[in-house]
C-alpha cells in the first residue's frame, strides 16, 4: 500500500517516505516512557482523516517517532520524555505543525486534541495524485480500494472492475462472487440500483469504469448494512468532486473485438451550490461460443447430445447522471441527484444440436436453431440525501429517498430445422417461435441513520430502513402453426407479479477503552413477499420477522499492528429471478427459470482478522467459517428425451471456513507487488434433494499484480489470476487461468494518460464444468467473453 503523502515536488515527496520508514525501527529501539494522543480532520467539514502520517520531531528537527492516523482520523503515539513538536501530513494538504510540548514523568501523556488539516491550494498536477494515492486502504472490518490507479481497469466497466480485486471473482457470465459464494449485495453508492435487479450482476457490464471512484468490501457487515448478502456487501461508489471552481475528466476508448466508448465526469461548484455530472457512452461487439455433451440413459440406449454454440451481442449503452449537493453550511448539505441509463442490444446466435445413440458415430440426425433478439433497458432514479453533522465531532443525521425505475423490452425470433444425416431436411421439422417478454420494476426507498456520540470515544447508532419493490414480467411465447398464424405456447404465456416490502431497525453500540474497542448491534427486519402468476391465479404470499445480531471487537496492539473478532447473522431472500416461472427458450434443449417455491437461507458468519503494517508493506490475514442453513442453489434435471431444466433448490445447508491473506510489498523503487490468495473449504448437504448428493470440496483463489515504472510517467502492469477447481453437488467447476497485461504513459504534461491494455492474454477465460445426475451426465465449456485490446486516452481539467 502506498502511503497518503502529499505530493508537493519529488525531493519533497522522497525525503518524506524514508521519514515514515525510519519511524518504526525507531519507535522500536526507544524505551517509550510518554505517550502523545491526537485526531485528524479535515478544516472546515470535520472528516476525519485516516492514514495521516505524524512525525514526532526534536526542538532541532530530528526525527525521533512517528505513526499513522486509524480510520476515526485518532492516533496514539509512544515516544520517550522530551520536548517535542508534532508534524502531520496528509496527501493534498497543507502540512500542520503543533506547538512544542514536554513529555516528563510528571506529564506522561499529551493530548493534542483535534488537528485540522487546509486544503491545499496549490494545482497540483492529477498524475501526481493518482501515482501517491493508496490503491488500498484496509481496515479490519472494511476494505476500500481506488480504482482508478489499477490500469487493468481502462477502457472496462464494473463487471471489469470486480475481476481484479482481492476476494472477488467473476465468472465468464459475469457472476460475481465473493469469497467462492454467489450470495453478494452489490449496493451503488450504498444503495440498491436496477444494474443488479433483473440481470442479477451481469447488469454491472453496462456501466462504465471511468465512472467509479472506488469499491468497498465489506466481508462482514454490523447491523448497520441491511442483511440481505450471505458472503457480505460490495459498494460501488460513483465519482463526484466539490471542489471549488471547474474541474473534470474524459476519457476515450478503442479496442477489439469492438469496443468503443466516452466517458466524462464535470464538476462545478461555486460557494454554496455544487454540480456534477457523469456521462459514458459505449458501443460493444462481444462474440461467444460454447460446446454441451449431454449423455441421457435409457433403459437400453445411451442418447448422446453434442451441442455447439456460436453468437455475437452488439450493444450500446448510455448513462447519466447529474445533481448538485447545497451547502446550508459545511455541516449541513443537501444532495440531489438523477441517474439515467439505457442499454440498447441486438443478439444473434446459432446453435447446432447433433442427435446420436450410443456413441458420436451413431448420429441418428442433426438441428439447426436460430435466436434473433433485440432489447431494449431504460433504467432511471432519483435520489434525495441530507446530511447534518452537529457541533461534536462524530454527532450526524442522515436521511435518503430513492425512487428506482426499471423497464426491459424482449423480442425474440427462434427459427428451428432438423436434418437427416446426410444434410436432407427432416420433413415436418420446421419450427418457427416468438418470444416476447416486458419486465418492469419500481422500488421505493427511505433510510435515515443517527449517530450519538458519549463519554470520550463511545457512539451509539440507529436508523430504520424501508423498502417497497413492485416487479412484472409480462411473458408470451407462441409457435407458427400449419396455417402459417401464431399460437400460444401452452404454459408460457402468464403474467408473473413480484411484490416485496421490507421494514428494518437497527441499533449498535460501541466504546474505546485503552487498547480494546467493541462494538454490538441487532437488526429486525420484517420481509412481506407475495408472488402471483395472474392467468392460472396462483398466489404465494410470504410473511417473516428475523433478528440479525453483529458484533466486533478489536485489539489495537499498537497503530500498526491490530486484531478484530467479528459475527454477524445474514440472509438470502429468494428474488425475482429466483422466483419467476418464466422459462428461457433462446436454447431448445436447455431451459433455465426460477422456483416460486424457494425459501430464505441464513447464514451464521464468524471471523478473525489481522492487520500488520511494516515498513514497505502490508499484511492482511483473515480466518473466517460460515454456517448456512436453506442453502439455495440451481440444480440440473434431464427428461428422457434429454432436455434439462435448471431452476433453483433448497438444500439442507452448507459449512465452510477458509483462510484469506492479502498484502502488497515495495521490492524495489521501481517494483511493486500485490497479491491475494484466499483457502477455503466447503461441505454442501443436498440429501433432501436426492440421496447422494452430498459433496465436499476445497479450492482456493489466487491474484498476483505487479507493477514496474520502467522510465518517468511510463508504467506497466502485469496480472496473473487463478480460479481454482471446485466441487458443487452434481459435478465440478474446473478451473481458470487467465493474465492481463497493461501499459500507461503519462502526456500532455502530466495531464493526461495514455493506457493499452490486454485482458485475457491467452484467451484462457472459459466457464468448463461437468454435471451428472441419476439418468444423465453432461460437460460444458463456453466463453462470453475473449481476449480484447483496448487503448484508453484520458485527460484531466483541473483535477
Amino acid at each position: 500500500m502506498s502511503l497518503p503523502f502529499p505530493p508537493q515536488n519529488g525531493k519533497f515527496l522522497l525525503l518524506q517516505f524514508l521519514s515514515f520508514l525510519l519511524c518504526l525501527p525507531l519507535v522500536a529501539q526507544q524505551n517509550p516512557k510518554g505517550t502523545i494522543n491526537g485526531t485528524v480532520l479535515e478544516e472546515g467539514s470535520e472528516t476525519p482523516l485516516p492514514f495521516a502520517s505524524i512525525g514526532i520531531y526534536t526542538a532541532a528537527d530530528s526525527l525521533v517517532s512517528g505513526g499513522l492516523s486509524d480510520d476515526n482520523g485518532k492516533f496514539r503515539i509512544d515516544i520517550p520524555n522530551g520536548e517535542f513538536y508534532a508534524l502531520v501530513e496528509f496527501m493534498g494538504y497543507e502540512p500542520h505543525k503543533t506547538a512544542t510540548f514536554t513529555i516528563s514523568k510528571a506529564s506522561p501523556t499529551h493530548e493534542l486534541g483535534l488537528l485540522p488539516m487546509k486544503i491545499s491550494a496549490e494545482n497540483l498536477d492529477e498524475v501526481l495524485v493518482q501515482g501517491e494515492k493508496t490503491t488500498m486502504e484496509l481496515s479490519l472490518d472494511k476494505r476500500i480500494f481506488n480504482v482508478g490507479k489499477d490500469l487493468a481497469n481502462a477502457g472496462g466497466n464494473a463487471s471489469d472492475i470486480l475481476m481484479n480485486l482481492p476476494s472477488i471473482a467473476v465468472d465468464p457470465e459475469g457472476n460475481v462472487r465473493l469469497r467462492g459464494s454467489q450470495n453478494v449485495r452489490i449496493l451503488i453508492d450504498g444503495k440498491p440500483s436496477g444494474l443488479v435487479s433483473f440481470k442479477g450482476s451481469a447488469g454491472l457490464r453496462q456501466l462504465p469504469a471511468n465512472m467509479i471512484e472506488r469499491v468497498e468490501v465489506i466481508t462482514n457487515p454490523s447491523a448497520r448494512y441491511e442483511a440481505e448478502g450471505m458472503a457480505g456487501v460490495i459498494n460501488i461508489i460513483l465519482k463526484k468532486d466539490n471542489n471549488q471552481g471547474f474541474n473534470g475528466s474524459f476519457e476515450v476508448v478503442g479496442g477489439t473485438p469492438t469496443n468503443l466508448g466516452f466517458t466524462a465526469n464535470l464538476n462545478y461548484r461555486h460557494k454554496r451550490i455544487n454540480w456534477f455530472i457523469n456521462y459514458g457512452l459505449t458501443y460493444r461487439h462481444s462474440p461467444n461460443v460454447g460446446e454441451l455433451y449431454q449423455e441421457t440413459y435409457g433403459e437400453d440406449t445411451t442418447f448422446i447430445l453434442n451441442q455447439s454454440n456460436e453468437g455475437v451481442v452488439k450493444s450500446m449503452n448510455n448513462n447519466i447522471r447529474g445533481g448538485l449537493d447545497y451547502y446550508f453550511s459545511e455541516n449541513s448539505i443537501l444532495t440531489l441527484s438523477y441517474l439515467w441509463r439505457r442499454s440498447d442490444a441486438h443478439r444473434n446466435t446459432d446453435i447446432r444440436y447433433e442427435d446420436s445413440w450410443n456413441t458420436l458415430e451413431n448420429l441418428r440426425g442433426f438441428t439447426l436453431r436460430n435466436q434473433d433478439e433485440t432489447e431494449q433497458e431504460p433504467n432511471s432514479e432519483i435520489s434525495m440525501n441530507y446530511k447534518k453533522s452537529f457541533e461534536r465531532k462524530g454527532h450526524e443525521l442522515t436521511g435518503t429517498l430513492t425512487y428506482l425505475n426499471y423497464w426491459e423490452n424482449s423480442d425474440q425470433t427462434f427459427t428451428q430445422n432438423s436434418y437427416l444425416p446426410d444434410g436432407t431436411p427432416l420433413a415436418g421439422s420446421a419450427l418457427v417461435q416468438t418470444s416476447l417478454n416486458d419486465e418492469y420494476e419500481n422500488q421505493y426507498l427511505a433510510m435515515l441513520d443517527y449517530v450519538q456520540p458519549f463519554a470520550k470515544e463511545g457512539k451509539f447508532e440507529a436508523g430504520f430502513r424501508t423498502s417497497f419493490r413492485e416487479m412484472k414480467n409480462d411473458y408470451l411465447v407462441e409457435e407458427k402453426n400449419e396455417s402459417g398464424e401464431f399460437e400460444p405456447v401452452p404454459g408460457l404465456d402468464n403474467i408473473f407479479l413480484y411484490d416485496e416490502n421490507i421494514l428494518a431497525a437497527y441499533g449498535i453500540l460501541g466504546n474505546t477503552s485503552g487498547k480494546w474497542s467493541y462494538q454490538g448491534g441487532l437488526r429486525v427486519e420484517h420481509t412481506d413477499v407475495k408472488t402471483t402468476l395472474e392467468e392460472t391465479n396462483e398466489v404465494n404470499p410470504r410473511k417473516y420477522t428475523n433478528l440479525f445480531p453483529s458484533a466486533h471487537l478489536t485489539y489495537n496492539i499498537t497503530p500498526e499492528n491490530a486484531f478484530q473478532v467479528s459475527y454477524s447473522r445474514r440472509v438470502r431472500r429468494p428474488v425475482y429471478n429466483d422466483l419467476s416461472p418464466y422459462v428461457t427458450l433462446s436454447d431448445a434443449r436447455n431451459f433455465f427459470s426460477g422456483n416460486p417455491d424457494l425459501n430464505p437461507e441464513y447464514t451464521n458468519s464468524f471471523e478473525l482478522g489481522h492487520i500488520k503494517y511494516f515498513d514497505l508493506g502490508t499484511l492482511f490475514t483473515t480466518v473466517y467459517y460460515r454456517s448456512t442453513d436453506d442453502k439455495i442453489e440451481r440444480l440440473r434435471t434431464v427428461d428422457e428425451d434429454g432436455n434439462s431444466r435448471t431452476l433453483p433448490y433448497n438444500l439442507n445447508g452448507e459449512n465452510s471456513f477458509g483462510v484469506e491473506l492479502t498484502s502488497d510489498y515495495q521490492i524495489r523503487d521501481w517494483w511493486k507487488i500485490d497479491f491475494n490468495v484466499n483457502f477455503f473449504h466447503a461441505r454442501i448437504d443436498g440429501t433432501n434433494f436426492q440421496d447422494g448428493y452430498e459433496t465436499k470440496t476445497t479450492s482456493w483463489l489466487f491474484r498476483q499484480t505487479s507493477r514496474f515504472t520502467v522510465a518517468e510517467g511510463l508504467d506497466i502492469q502485469v496480472r496473473a489470476n487463478y480460479d481454482a477447481r471446485q466441487k458443487t453437488v452434481q459435478g465440478v467447476r474446473k478451473g481458470i487461468f487467465f493474465m492481463d497485461l497493461s501499459a500507461s504513459k503519462s502526456v500532455f504534461q502530466d495531464r493526461g494518460t495514455l493506457v493499452f491494455n490486454t485482458t485475457d492474454i491467452f484467451n484462457s477465460r472459459r466457464n468448463r464444468y461437468n454435471s451428472e445426475g441419476v439418468n444423465f451426465y453432461t460437460e460444458g465449456d463456453s466463453q462470453y467473453q475473449r481476449r480484447q485490446l483496448i487503448l484508453t486516452l484520458s485527460y484531466r481539467l483541473k483535477q
